[in-house]
């Protein structure tokens, strides 16, 4: 089996990836209830059964709210970094001793037949990280929740097979729209989030020979549509000497609808 996945949730309301090999099932964050996130992969008919790991980002509520009910509910082994661990406490509700594990920041830990490799981001919480997955050559990065898109962070996911990467808010919608001033500063802020016209800018420098496919991922509810984010991300590829739709192909994801499973040829 090739390298598999699924963007089940992504959104400010709950976040929620699923990425498999033929021996590991992975679910990264929780960030929706237990009923909802097993809806979810039923949608994409997978098991919660099988899962064989859940991975933290970091402890903001739309990527952890479901994390301790799956957790128990399947008896999954949780892995996060130790401040991310210290921050769920009180959140997550009891989780069993031998079911917690630390996964520190800039850090390979290899799971059977796929490594994961996670990298630091810039965003509000206590040590958030995200990561990318590799099997058999091929290799998935996920990138959301970050105030700015770093040289390392753009080094560790280049020419990746798939991107799951943020375009989180139009600055303008942002700037005209009903949030206060003080949520709009820490959204365009460098611990926020990264906007469409940012994420076109990044992609531009990560996107190689292999890239296939980016999922525009974490799109505002209120300063952001998927038409607008995927027009304003095409725009600066194709300024770029890229062809979008003819090499790469740019895709939606969504709060509440996961997406197909892909498998990276």
């Amino acid at each position: 089996m090739t390298l598999t996945f699924s963007v089940l949730a992504s959104g400010s309301t709950g976040n929620a990836f699923y990425v498999a090999t033929e021996k590991e099932k992975i679910l990264v964050d929780a960030g929706l209830s237990g009923k909802e996130m097993e809806r979810l992969l039923g949608e994409v008919h997978i098991d919660p059964n099988s899962l064989t790991k859940l991975l933290v980002t970091h402890e903001h509520s739309d990527h952890i709210k479901g994390l301790g009910i799956m957790a128990r509910r399947y008896n999954l082994p949780i892995y996060a970094n130790e401040k991310t661990w210290q921050a769920m406490e009180g959140h997550i509700g009891k989780i069993s001793l031998d079911q917690k594990f630390i996964f520190e920041t800039n850090q390979v830990q290899t799971f059977s037949d796929m490594d994961v490799e996670s990298f630091g981001v810039s965003h509000d919480a206590a040590e958030p990280m995200f990561f990318t997955f590799h099997h058999n050559g091929k290799k998935v990065a996920l990138v959301t929740d970050l105030g700015y898109v770093s040289e390392h962070i753009k080094k560790t996911v280049e020419d990746a097979d798939a991107l799951i990467f943020e375009a989180n808010h139009d600055v303008s919608m942002l700037r005209m729209g009903r949030y206060p001033w003080n949520v709009k500063r820490r959204i365009l802020g460098d611990s926020g989030h990264v906007s469409n016209d940012d994420c076109g800018l990044a992609l531009s420098d990560i996107i190689g020979n292999k890239t296939k496919r980016i999922y525009l991922a974490h799109l505002s509810k209120d300063n952001n549509m998927k038409d607008l984010a995927r027009m304003s991300v095409s725009n600066i590829l194709t300024e770029r000497g890229f062809q979008i739709g003819n090499g790469v192909d740019l895709c939606d994801t969504d709060p509440t609808t996961p997406t197909n499973l892909y498998e990276v040829v």
